[in-house]
Protein backbone atom coordinates (compact mmCIF):
# COMPACT_ATOMS: atom_id res chain seq x y z
CA UNK A 1 0.00 0.00 0.00
CA UNK A 2 2.49 2.66 1.08
CA UNK A 3 4.95 1.36 -2.38
CA UNK A 4 1.61 2.40 -4.27
CA UNK A 5 1.07 5.39 -2.57
CA UNK A 6 4.89 6.28 -3.46
CA UNK A 7 4.23 5.39 -7.09
CA UNK A 8 1.22 7.42 -7.08
CA UNK A 9 2.79 10.71 -6.36
CA UNK A 10 5.60 9.96 -8.44
CA UNK A 11 3.85 9.40 -11.48
CA UNK A 12 2.01 12.21 -10.95
CA UNK A 13 4.57 14.40 -10.40
CA UNK A 14 6.14 12.84 -13.75
CA UNK A 15 2.81 14.20 -15.74
CA UNK A 16 2.82 17.54 -14.57
CA UNK A 17 6.38 17.89 -15.25
CA UNK A 18 7.12 15.99 -18.37
CA UNK A 19 3.71 16.61 -20.68
CA UNK A 20 2.01 19.75 -18.93
CA UNK A 21 5.71 21.86 -17.95
CA UNK A 22 4.08 22.57 -14.81
CA UNK A 23 6.82 23.57 -12.27
CA UNK A 24 5.37 23.89 -8.57
CA UNK A 25 6.80 20.94 -6.54
CA UNK A 26 5.94 23.23 -3.20
CA UNK A 27 2.37 23.81 -4.15
CA UNK A 28 1.69 20.14 -4.61
CA UNK A 29 3.28 19.48 -1.23
CA UNK A 30 1.40 22.63 0.52
CA UNK A 31 -2.12 20.84 -0.33
CA UNK A 32 -0.80 17.67 1.60
CA UNK A 33 0.06 19.66 4.74
CA UNK A 34 -3.22 21.50 4.81
CA UNK A 35 -5.18 18.47 4.81
CA UNK A 36 -3.04 16.93 7.67
CA UNK A 37 -3.05 21.02 9.70
CA UNK A 38 -7.28 20.73 8.88
CA UNK A 39 -7.58 16.76 10.99
CA UNK A 40 -4.48 16.41 13.16
CA UNK A 41 -3.99 19.80 14.12
CA UNK A 42 -7.47 20.97 14.78
CA UNK A 43 -7.33 17.39 16.42
CA UNK A 44 -4.58 18.57 18.55
CA UNK A 45 -6.24 21.84 19.53
CA UNK A 46 -9.16 20.34 21.36
CA UNK A 47 -7.34 17.38 23.44
CA UNK A 48 -6.79 18.39 27.03
CA UNK A 49 -3.52 17.76 28.95
CA UNK A 50 -0.12 17.27 27.35
CA UNK A 51 -1.67 16.02 24.44
CA UNK A 52 -3.05 19.74 23.93
CA UNK A 53 -1.57 21.95 21.08
CA UNK A 54 -0.66 24.98 22.98
CA UNK A 55 0.93 22.23 25.59
CA UNK A 56 3.31 21.31 23.17
CA UNK A 57 4.22 24.39 21.48
CA UNK A 58 4.81 25.74 24.53
CA UNK A 59 7.34 22.46 25.37
CA UNK A 60 8.82 22.03 22.27
CA UNK A 61 8.15 24.36 18.87
CA UNK A 62 11.56 24.61 18.08
CA UNK A 63 11.38 20.80 17.34
CA UNK A 64 9.02 20.73 15.24
CA UNK A 65 10.15 23.90 13.40
CA UNK A 66 13.03 21.87 12.91
CA UNK A 67 11.34 18.72 11.57
CA UNK A 68 9.15 20.58 10.08
CA UNK A 69 11.51 22.10 7.60
CA UNK A 70 13.54 18.80 7.11
CA UNK A 71 9.83 17.59 6.08
CA UNK A 72 9.31 20.39 4.06
CA UNK A 73 12.20 20.75 2.16
CA UNK A 74 12.57 16.53 1.16
CA UNK A 75 9.37 16.77 -0.62
CA UNK A 76 10.28 20.36 -2.45
CA UNK A 77 13.68 18.69 -3.69
CA UNK A 78 12.15 15.45 -4.32
CA UNK A 79 9.56 16.85 -6.70
CA UNK A 80 11.67 19.59 -7.82
CA UNK A 81 14.38 16.73 -9.36
CA UNK A 82 11.70 15.51 -11.74
CA UNK A 83 12.21 18.86 -13.59
CA UNK A 84 15.42 17.36 -14.38
CA UNK A 85 15.73 13.79 -14.36
CA UNK A 86 13.24 10.67 -15.50
CA UNK A 87 10.74 8.97 -12.74
CA UNK A 88 12.95 5.77 -12.40
CA UNK A 89 15.75 7.29 -11.46
CA UNK A 90 14.29 9.21 -8.75
CA UNK A 91 12.89 6.16 -7.48
CA UNK A 92 16.28 4.43 -7.97
CA UNK A 93 18.03 6.97 -6.49
CA UNK A 94 15.95 7.87 -3.37
CA UNK A 95 17.33 4.11 -1.84
CA UNK A 96 20.18 6.54 -0.81
CA UNK A 97 18.18 7.39 2.24
CA UNK A 98 18.11 4.03 3.64
CA UNK A 99 22.14 4.49 4.47
CA UNK A 100 21.45 7.55 6.25
CA UNK A 101 18.58 6.03 7.71
CA UNK A 102 21.00 3.79 9.66
CA UNK A 103 23.16 6.13 10.59
CA UNK A 104 20.94 8.02 12.03
CA UNK A 105 19.48 5.25 13.84
CA UNK A 106 22.58 4.38 14.98
CA UNK A 107 23.64 7.70 16.99
CA UNK A 108 20.05 8.21 17.76
CA UNK A 109 17.54 5.34 18.23
CA UNK A 110 20.81 3.32 19.51
CA UNK A 111 20.36 0.66 16.68
CA UNK A 112 22.47 -2.05 15.97
CA UNK A 113 23.12 -3.46 13.29
CA UNK A 114 25.16 -6.95 11.64
CA UNK A 115 28.06 -7.34 9.44
CA UNK A 116 25.85 -7.96 6.52
CA UNK A 117 24.30 -4.88 6.92
CA UNK A 118 27.14 -3.08 6.68
CA UNK A 119 27.86 -4.91 3.67
CA UNK A 120 24.46 -4.52 2.04
CA UNK A 121 25.10 -0.39 2.57
CA UNK A 122 28.32 -0.85 0.46
CA UNK A 123 26.71 -2.71 -1.92
CA UNK A 124 23.73 -0.14 -2.20
CA UNK A 125 25.93 2.90 -2.70
CA UNK A 126 27.94 1.08 -5.46
CA UNK A 127 24.39 0.30 -7.34
CA UNK A 128 23.63 4.38 -6.15
CA UNK A 129 26.79 5.36 -8.20
CA UNK A 130 26.01 2.59 -10.92
CA UNK A 131 22.66 4.64 -11.39
CA UNK A 132 24.03 8.11 -11.69
CA UNK A 133 26.87 6.99 -13.91
CA UNK A 134 24.00 5.53 -16.32
CA UNK A 135 21.85 8.81 -16.24
CA UNK A 136 25.26 11.11 -17.18
CA UNK A 137 26.10 8.69 -19.48
CA UNK A 138 22.48 8.90 -21.39
CA UNK A 139 22.19 12.75 -20.91
CA UNK A 140 25.38 12.93 -22.84
CA UNK A 141 23.66 11.60 -26.03
CA UNK A 142 20.62 14.28 -26.04
CA UNK A 143 23.22 17.26 -24.53
CA UNK A 144 21.29 16.72 -21.02
CA UNK A 145 24.24 15.58 -19.06
CA UNK A 146 24.27 18.69 -16.46
CA UNK A 147 20.66 18.79 -15.87
CA UNK A 148 20.70 15.23 -15.11
CA UNK A 149 23.01 15.77 -12.60
CA UNK A 150 21.27 18.08 -10.86
CA UNK A 151 18.06 16.25 -10.47
CA UNK A 152 19.90 13.34 -8.97
CA UNK A 153 22.07 15.46 -6.60
CA UNK A 154 18.81 16.79 -5.65
CA UNK A 155 17.04 13.46 -5.44
CA UNK A 156 20.45 12.51 -2.88
CA UNK A 157 19.61 15.56 -0.84
CA UNK A 158 15.92 14.90 -0.65
CA UNK A 159 16.62 11.14 0.12
CA UNK A 160 18.67 12.02 2.86
CA UNK A 161 16.37 14.79 4.83
CA UNK A 162 13.84 12.32 4.16
CA UNK A 163 16.45 9.93 6.64
CA UNK A 164 15.96 12.60 9.24
CA UNK A 165 12.08 12.98 9.14
CA UNK A 166 11.92 8.86 9.31
CA UNK A 167 13.98 8.84 12.62
CA UNK A 168 12.07 11.74 13.98
CA UNK A 169 9.04 10.01 13.13
CA UNK A 170 9.66 6.77 14.64
CA UNK A 171 10.57 8.51 17.98
CA UNK A 172 7.50 10.72 18.17
CA UNK A 173 5.11 8.01 17.06
CA UNK A 174 6.64 5.00 19.42
CA UNK A 175 7.14 7.33 22.49
CA UNK A 176 4.58 10.10 22.06
CA UNK A 177 1.58 9.39 19.29
CA UNK A 178 0.94 9.40 15.39
CA UNK A 179 -1.54 12.52 16.30
CA UNK A 180 1.03 14.28 17.43
CA UNK A 181 3.20 13.72 14.82
CA UNK A 182 1.13 14.43 12.29
CA UNK A 183 -0.51 17.61 13.61
CA UNK A 184 2.36 19.16 14.20
CA UNK A 185 3.64 18.03 10.65
CA UNK A 186 0.61 19.50 9.32
CA UNK A 187 0.87 23.01 11.46
CA UNK A 188 4.43 24.02 10.70
CA UNK A 189 4.80 22.42 7.37
CA UNK A 190 1.46 24.10 6.54
CA UNK A 191 3.19 27.39 7.67
CA UNK A 192 6.86 26.53 5.98
CA UNK A 193 5.70 25.67 2.58
CA UNK A 194 3.22 28.11 2.38
CA UNK A 195 6.15 30.97 2.89
CA UNK A 196 8.43 29.26 0.95
CA UNK A 197 5.31 28.56 -2.13
CA UNK A 198 4.58 32.96 -2.06
CA UNK A 199 8.82 33.65 -2.10
CA UNK A 200 9.73 30.88 -4.76
CA UNK A 201 7.03 29.64 -6.87
CA UNK A 202 4.60 33.06 -7.62
CA UNK A 203 5.54 33.24 -10.85
CA UNK A 204 4.99 29.00 -11.75
CA UNK A 205 1.43 29.76 -10.14
CA UNK A 206 0.52 32.17 -12.20
CA UNK A 207 2.31 30.53 -15.62
CA UNK A 208 0.01 27.44 -15.48
CA UNK A 209 -2.95 26.88 -17.93
CA UNK A 210 -5.48 25.51 -15.09
CA UNK A 211 -7.79 22.63 -17.04
CA UNK A 212 -9.98 19.26 -15.48
CA UNK A 213 -6.24 17.14 -16.12
CA UNK A 214 -3.95 19.30 -14.37
CA UNK A 215 -6.82 19.79 -11.11
CA UNK A 216 -7.62 15.95 -11.62
CA UNK A 217 -2.99 15.32 -11.41
CA UNK A 218 -3.03 17.72 -8.08
CA UNK A 219 -5.63 15.96 -6.93
CA UNK A 220 -4.22 12.41 -6.97
CA UNK A 221 -1.16 13.72 -5.71
CA UNK A 222 -2.34 15.29 -2.58
CA UNK A 223 -4.37 11.96 -2.21
CA UNK A 224 -1.21 9.79 -2.10
CA UNK A 225 0.32 11.66 -0.65
CA UNK A 226 -1.82 12.04 2.34
CA UNK A 227 -2.54 8.57 2.66
CA UNK A 228 1.50 7.90 2.91
CA UNK A 229 1.21 10.16 5.70
CA UNK A 230 -1.48 8.45 7.49
CA UNK A 231 -0.76 4.79 7.11
CA UNK A 232 3.56 5.27 7.45
CA UNK A 233 3.51 6.19 11.02
CA UNK A 234 0.89 3.21 12.06
CA UNK A 235 3.88 0.52 10.39
CA UNK A 236 6.86 2.37 11.85
CA UNK A 237 5.11 2.18 14.98
CA UNK A 238 4.75 -1.43 15.02
CA UNK A 239 8.32 -1.94 13.08
CA UNK A 240 10.83 0.21 12.80
CA UNK A 241 11.49 3.55 10.06
CA UNK A 242 14.56 1.53 8.88
CA UNK A 243 12.24 -2.12 7.91
CA UNK A 244 9.43 0.58 6.48
CA UNK A 245 12.28 1.73 4.40
CA UNK A 246 13.38 -1.22 3.35
CA UNK A 247 9.87 -2.53 2.47
CA UNK A 248 8.64 -0.05 0.04
CA UNK A 249 11.92 -0.76 -2.34
CA UNK A 250 8.86 -2.61 -4.73
CA UNK A 251 7.86 1.09 -5.36
CA UNK A 252 10.94 1.15 -7.58
CA UNK A 253 9.97 -1.70 -9.65
CA UNK A 254 6.51 -0.08 -10.43
CA UNK A 255 8.25 3.24 -11.26
CA UNK A 256 10.49 1.07 -13.69
CA UNK A 257 7.74 -0.37 -15.23
CA UNK A 258 5.53 2.76 -15.51
CA UNK A 259 8.78 4.39 -16.95
CA UNK A 260 8.52 2.11 -19.65
CA UNK A 261 5.39 2.44 -20.88
CA UNK A 262 3.79 5.65 -19.93
CA UNK A 263 6.35 7.73 -20.71
CA UNK A 264 8.36 5.52 -23.02
CA UNK A 265 11.96 6.00 -20.94
CA UNK A 266 14.94 3.65 -22.54
CA UNK A 267 17.65 3.30 -20.27
CA UNK A 268 21.11 2.07 -20.78
CA UNK A 269 20.17 -1.66 -19.80
CA UNK A 270 23.00 -3.22 -18.57
CA UNK A 271 23.69 -0.69 -16.30
CA UNK A 272 20.22 -0.46 -15.05
CA UNK A 273 19.93 -4.01 -14.67
CA UNK A 274 23.43 -3.61 -12.96
CA UNK A 275 21.92 -0.93 -10.75
CA UNK A 276 18.68 -3.01 -9.28
CA UNK A 277 20.43 -6.49 -8.64
CA UNK A 278 22.56 -4.80 -6.93
CA UNK A 279 20.07 -2.94 -4.83
CA UNK A 280 17.71 -5.89 -4.56
CA UNK A 281 20.76 -8.29 -3.47
CA UNK A 282 22.17 -5.63 -0.73
CA UNK A 283 19.10 -4.88 0.67
CA UNK A 284 17.43 -8.03 -0.24
CA UNK A 285 20.34 -9.65 2.01
CA UNK A 286 19.81 -6.63 4.48
CA UNK A 287 16.10 -7.12 4.96
CA UNK A 288 15.85 -10.47 5.49
CA UNK A 289 18.12 -10.17 8.70
CA UNK A 290 16.68 -7.13 10.04
CA UNK A 291 13.08 -8.79 10.21
CA UNK A 292 14.51 -11.96 11.70
CA UNK A 293 16.94 -10.05 13.86
CA UNK A 294 15.69 -6.58 14.34
CA UNK A 295 17.86 -3.79 14.02
CA UNK A 296 14.79 -1.88 14.93
CA UNK A 297 14.30 -4.28 18.14
CA UNK A 298 17.78 -2.63 19.14
CA UNK A 299 16.37 0.49 19.33
CA UNK A 300 13.16 -0.46 20.67
CA UNK A 301 15.38 -1.57 23.77
CA UNK A 302 17.41 0.98 23.70
CA UNK A 303 14.54 3.89 24.01
CA UNK A 304 10.96 1.91 23.41
CA UNK A 305 10.24 -1.07 25.35
CA UNK A 306 9.16 -3.73 22.86
CA UNK A 307 6.46 -5.67 24.42
CA UNK A 308 7.09 -9.00 21.81
CA UNK A 309 10.72 -9.37 22.30
CA UNK A 310 13.22 -10.66 24.98
CA UNK A 311 16.50 -8.54 24.54
CA UNK A 312 18.27 -10.62 27.03
CA UNK A 313 19.17 -14.37 26.45
CA UNK A 314 16.83 -17.13 27.91
CA UNK A 315 17.23 -17.60 31.34
CA UNK A 316 17.59 -20.78 33.09
CA UNK A 317 17.23 -22.08 36.69
CA UNK A 318 18.54 -25.34 37.83
CA UNK A 319 15.65 -26.66 38.61
CA UNK A 320 13.30 -25.20 36.12
CA UNK A 321 12.44 -25.38 32.35
CA UNK A 322 13.66 -22.44 30.29
CA UNK A 323 11.63 -19.65 30.23
CA UNK A 324 9.42 -19.57 26.79
CA UNK A 325 10.47 -17.43 23.37
CA UNK A 326 9.62 -13.71 22.48
CA UNK A 327 5.99 -14.95 21.39
CA UNK A 328 5.13 -17.13 24.37
CA UNK A 329 3.05 -16.54 27.29
CA UNK A 330 4.47 -13.62 29.72
CA UNK A 331 4.20 -15.90 32.72
CA UNK A 332 6.08 -19.07 32.71
CA UNK A 333 5.43 -21.75 35.46
CA UNK A 334 8.55 -22.98 36.94
CA UNK A 335 8.52 -27.11 36.56
CA UNK A 336 11.17 -28.89 38.58
CA UNK A 337 12.84 -31.50 35.84
CA UNK A 338 12.83 -35.39 37.28
CA UNK A 339 15.42 -36.71 39.80
CA UNK A 340 15.76 -32.85 41.09
CA UNK A 341 14.45 -31.85 44.94
CA UNK A 342 11.94 -29.07 43.58
CA UNK A 343 12.03 -26.06 45.37
CA UNK A 344 9.38 -23.63 46.55
CA UNK A 345 6.74 -23.13 43.81
CA UNK A 346 6.88 -19.96 42.56
CA UNK A 347 5.69 -17.93 39.26
CA UNK A 348 8.04 -16.17 37.41
CA UNK A 349 6.89 -12.98 35.37
CA UNK A 350 8.48 -10.83 33.01
CA UNK A 351 7.54 -7.06 32.58
CA UNK A 352 7.20 -6.28 29.24
CA UNK A 353 8.45 -2.61 30.05
CA UNK A 354 11.96 -3.30 31.55
CA UNK A 355 12.16 -6.74 31.76
CA UNK A 356 12.51 -7.71 35.40
CA UNK A 357 12.48 -10.65 36.58
CA UNK A 358 10.41 -11.15 39.79
CA UNK A 359 9.25 -14.11 41.86
CA UNK A 360 5.85 -14.27 43.50
CA UNK A 361 5.85 -17.00 46.27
Amino acid sequence: MLSLCICGTAITSQYLAERYKVNTPMLQSFINYCLLFLIYTVMLAFQSGSDNLLYILKKKWWKYILLGLADVEANYLIVRAYQYTTLTSVQLLDCFGIPVLMALSWFILYARYRVIHFIAVAVCLLGVGTMVGADILAGREDNSGSDVLIGDVLVLLGASLYAVSNVCEEYIVKKLSRQEFLGMVGLFGTIISGIQLLIVEYKDLASIHWDWKIALLFVAFALCMFCLYNFMPLVIKVTSATSVNLGILTADLYSLFFGLFLFGYKYAGLSLLWSLSLRSTGFGRAGSVAMAHGPSRSAACGIFPDWGTNPYPLHRRANSQPLGHQHQAAFGILVPQPGIEPGPSAVKARSPNDWIAREFP
